[in-house]
């Protein structure tokens, strides 16, 4: 509203005596000009009030705020949960979805269709588990908050080109032939970019309760919490961090034997992959034999493959996992709003 009367008030070069209203910096013209001036003060305080007030009755009008929510993508249903939280979001704020991992034309195309609704900034909320990954480093990099691109963004180009070529069922990249997929997007309005679901305390009350869906006896059961991870050391490390700080917003609200974290890796090195499920047999293992029952949550947005490779690494272990990810639940459509609120 500020804002509004601000432009308003700039439009006039006032020649009356000087002062500054809201930084516009009006300038003194000179004696003469003062008596000039007083028709135009009347009208211009005319026109700001009427500007305070069309803010106030039409707030959205004057200062819409839209979010580009970015999520990976994957079959039908995953998407279509992605989607449900986009629908749950847009009665407060204009939403569109990007699907795709760091896929530049996915993003072009939800920014212009923002633009088309009306919006004068952007807010890019990454649907994402951790911000600790190339795929969120590409897609700094793509909105202009990263000056170097990392390593994987020509990776992440031939991704996004393929997967644009497959939906439009062209053999070739189509249309996009001579689509620069690496270079960052054009940005018609500012775009701010928010973190990913990390540590959020939300995100802690939802794995609780997907815990609680499968517990029976919590002093008697173990609560492992697993996540897919990133490929490179220092991401993993910082993934866990955020794993911790998970774990310790929960400990006080339950009454399990204990939690453990950890993550599968499934994009490092094979090396890396079976040592990642020796540890996590080795969890399950210590559990059963201290006659405890296994609790396994998976840190994933959603079902859609990911839960069927950790099913894979505990075979013929004894264990309960919970029935559902992260989606659905209508508290990430509430921390959507968060994370736009807070910026």
């Amino acid at each position: 509203m500020v804002l509004l009367a601000c432009r308003i008030c700039c439009e006039y070069e006032t020649e009356s005596h000087s002062h500054d209203l809201h930084g516009c910096g009006l300038v003194d013209r000179g004696k003469g000009a003062r008596q000039r001036g007083t028709g135009m003060t009347n009208r211009l305080r005319t026109q700001v009030l009427l500007a305070l007030s069309f803010a106030l009755l039409f707030p959205g009008i004057v200062e819409a705020q839209g979010i580009l929510l970015l999520a990976h993508g994957g079959r039908g249903e995953w998407n279509a949960e992605v989607l449900q939280v986009a629908s749950n979001v847009d009665s407060d704020h204009p939403v569109e979805v990007a699907f795709g991992m760091a896929n530049k034309r996915t993003i072009e195309r939800a920014v212009a269709r923002l633009v088309e609704r009306g919006v004068n900034e952007i807010v890019a909320v990454p649907l994402f588990i951790s911000s600790h990954s190339s795929v969120m480093r590409a897609t700094e990099f793509l909105l202009g908050h990263r000056d170097d691109a990392p390593p994987q963004m020509e990776a992440f180009g031939r991704m996004a080109a393929g997967m644009m070529a497959a939906g439009s069922g062209s053999a070739g990249s189509g249309s996009d032939g001579g689509f620069d997929w690496t270079t960052p997007i054009e940005k018609p309005l500012p775009i701010s970019l928010a973190t990913a679901l990390d540590d959020h305390a939300l995100v802690a009350e939802i794995l609780l309760s997907r815990a609680s869906d499968v517990s029976e006896r919590p002093g008697e059961e173990v609560l492992v919490l697993v996540a897919h991870g990133p490929g490179s050391d220092e991401d993993n490390r910082l993934w866990l961090e955020n794993m911790r700080s998970l774990v310790e917003r929960m400990r006080p609200q339950t009454r399990f034997s204990r939690i453990e974290y950890l993550t599968v890796r499934d994009d490092a090195s094979e090396e890396i992959q079976d040592q990642a499920t020796t540890e996590l047999r080795a969890v399950v293992e210590a559990g059963v034999r201290e006659g405890k029952s296994v609790l396994i949550v998976p840190l994933l947005l959603s079902y859609g493959g990911i839960e069927v490779g950790i099913r894979e690494r505990l075979e013929g272990l004894s264990y309960r996992m919970a029935n559902q990810a992260l989606l659905p639940d209508k508290r990430l459509s509430e921390w959507v709003l968060m994370q736009v609120d807070e910026r």
